[in-house]
């Protein structure tokens, strides 16, 4: 299991051995006959009340066929899908950016509006059991509108902090993908638990920690801890889980491929990945301008 909703339910359907959103025919469903009474015997197929049986080994084999003309996934599929995701991304940040710049009314609404755009979308998506690509570019374009308006704010109090920040974010996505690559960052099933506990964990704080700032309990931008040690050390903590799941979600995409699922999952799992790096994005802007005090 992995703190990325997208990849939750890959990971919960590759260990119950079926392709995620795949209805993989039943006995007994409409199509193959309800009434099927055959036996195997002595290695052959028999039948009762006129009903062929289905031979599971034949059905593999032409399951295996057709997946093999669609075309099996890979991991440069999903390096070329995100291409054009964060792509996306980037243009509708950059207009986010020229739409909050000095227009700080303008910035809170359009930050907000996309974020909750946003979250919407990717609860669909993540719920949804088809591959859907205009509700995945839609994704790609809430959150880029919702970085950008952040990013000029952030820009506007600490000066030069976004740059800092893009850059940061990039090595960290780079020696994440190495490390795991080569080894040297280990995914395991013990570390998975242990890692979406304390997700989750830190999701119920980030809600808690929201609420008491906008309530006005905490008269800072960042709440319990503030521009201290302790927030810095909060931030930190937020920082290293959001690049330990980029690590999780690429042993996620390796077991898919293992598992042999068809091409057309490589635009969710380049969601996938969007997700993840756009939160160690806000996680490394938040550190930065704490530490800029």
């Amino acid at each position: 299991m992995a703190s990325n909703p997208v990849f939750n339910r890959f990971n919960e359907d590759l260990a119950k051995g079926r392709y995620v959103g795949e209805q993989q025919p039943q006995y007994g469903q409409q199509g193959y006959g309800q009434s099927y009474l055959g036996v195997r015997q002595g290695g052959h197929l028999s039948q009762q009340g006129g009903y062929p049986v289905p031979d599971r080994e034949k059905m593999h084999r032409v399951s295996v066929a057709s997946l093999d003309a669609a075309g099996r996934l890979t991991l440069d599929d999903v390096i070329i899908k995100m291409l054009p995701l964060f792509g996306t991304l980037l243009v509708c940040a950059a207009i986010g950016w020229l739409v909050a710049d000095g227009h700080p009314g303008e910035g809170t609404a359009l930050w907000l509006g996309s974020l909750v755009v946003g979250l919407v979308v990717g609860l669909v998506i993540s719920l949804k059991r088809i591959v859907s690509v205009p509700l995945i570019l839609t994704y790609a374009v809430c959150e880029g509108l919702f970085v950008g308006a952040a990013s000029s704010f952030f820009n506007s109090v600490y000066n030069g902090v976004v740059i800092e920040v893009v850059l940061t974010t990039l090595c960290v996505f780079a020696g994440m993908f190495v490390g795991w690559k080569i080894g040297l960052i280990k995914v395991t099933e013990r570390s998975r638990k242990i890692f979406v506990l304390m997700v989750m964990g830190y999701l119920l704080f980030a809600l808690v920690n929201v609420v008491l700032v906008r309530t006005g309990v905490f008269h800072n931008l960042f709440g319990v801890g503030g521009t201290g040690l302790l927030g810095i050390i909060i931030s930190i903590f937020a920082v290293s889980l959001a690049s330990y799941s980029i690590a999780v979600d690429f042993d996620t995409i390796q077991r898919c491929v293992d598992f042999g699922l068809p091409e057309k999952y490589s635009w969710l799992m380049a969601h996938g990945l969007l997700v993840s790096v756009v939160w160690l994005y806000i996680e490394l802007l938040r550190l930065f301008a704490r530490m800029r005090n």
